[in-house]
């Protein structure tokens, strides 16, 4: 006999043979409305098994791919800081081993530990710099939330600190404060939602502008419409349904050189019925058939 190591589903492939490895940074400590993020990782992975490991949508099963599920990484409760670096190493072990990092989160400041990992790991080997697209709610472009900078309010501000002027692409935005979008006309590129809701439209120029560049893809969850989606921290009315980003992420997996990837801010406490976390498990699966 085994002990249960529960991973998610299609996912038992060893470190050594893996292109990529998923990893849970169960962190919100600085969710600023509704808990509950942290609780994310292990019910992605629990859940895993309500769905299939096969995608029609791509023609491709988990089983024809090699993805290891190294666990959650043991985080420390509050201080962001030392979350920070843990989620920085363990990025940078994976990124060390020439494997695809995939996060779990957790809220949205848990990218900004992987966005610096993988920001040094391809300066440091090959002198280059990395992109970003991000499917978000909100700009998350301020200087600080309440005093606090490291938030997951500011996290994207803190990546732009880090990657410079025109390397944020945001998708989805339909919220913040007045500051963050007259910050975003000149330092991001913004493809905030209209009045008749959130359209990908513009996702072809972009890929075109980042073809060949590396880039690391963020999605929060909460760019859904909470319509289809009520399991989040700040639900954010307006969103894109799942179809859409499903293609939009089909769309980047098939065209552009993904470094590391996250999926971020569902709260499971949030959606009692289990849908949201159901929708979550299908968007991981597609997110790795799309990478791989």
């Amino acid at each position: 006999m085994l002990p249960e190591i529960k991973s998610f589903i299609g996912c038992e492939s060893s470190f050594e043979e893996a292109a990529a490895v998923i990893f849970g940074a169960p962190y919100d400590c600085t969710a600023s409305y509704r808990p509950g993020a942290r609780f994310a990782p292990s019910a992605i992975r629990n859940e895993s098994y309500g769905i299939e490991t096969y995608s029609h949508y791509q023609d491709k099963d988990l089983s024809d791919i090699s993805v290891f599920d190294s666990g959650d990484i043991e985080l420390p409760f509050g201080d962001p800081v030392p979350v920070i670096e843990a989620i920085r190493e363990r990025t940078a072990e994976i990124l060390a081993a020439d494997k695809l990092p995939v996060m779990l989160g957790g809220e949205h400041l848990v990218t900004l530990g992987a966005f610096k990992a993988v920001c040094e790991h391809f300066a440091d080997k090959y002198g280059s710099d990395v992109y970003v697209i991000q499917f978000d709610a909100h700009c998350d472009l301020r200087r600080d939330y309440l005093g606090q900078q490291l938030s997951h309010a500011s996290v994207m501000r803190l990546c732009h600190d880090i990657a410079g002027d025109g390397h944020i692409y945001q998708f989805g935005i339909r919220s913040g404060e007045r500051s963050e979008f007259e910050f975003a006309k000149k330092h991001t590129k913004m493809y905030p939602a209209a009045v008749s809701g959130v359209s990908f439209e513009k996702l072809p120029e972009a890929i075109e502008e980042l073809r060949g560049k590396n880039v690391y893809l963020t999605i929060d969850t909460d760019v859904l419409d909470p319509a289809f989606f009520p399991g989040t921290g700040t639900p954010e009315a307006g969103g894109a349904d799942f179809g859409q980003l499903l293609s939009a992420i089909i769309m980047i997996g098939k065209e552009l050189n993904i470094v590391g990837a996250d999926i971020n801010e569902l709260s499971p406490p949030c959606d009692q019925s289990g849908a949201s976390t159901a929708l979550v498990c299908k968007l991981t699966r597609e997110l790795l058939l799309a990478l791989l």
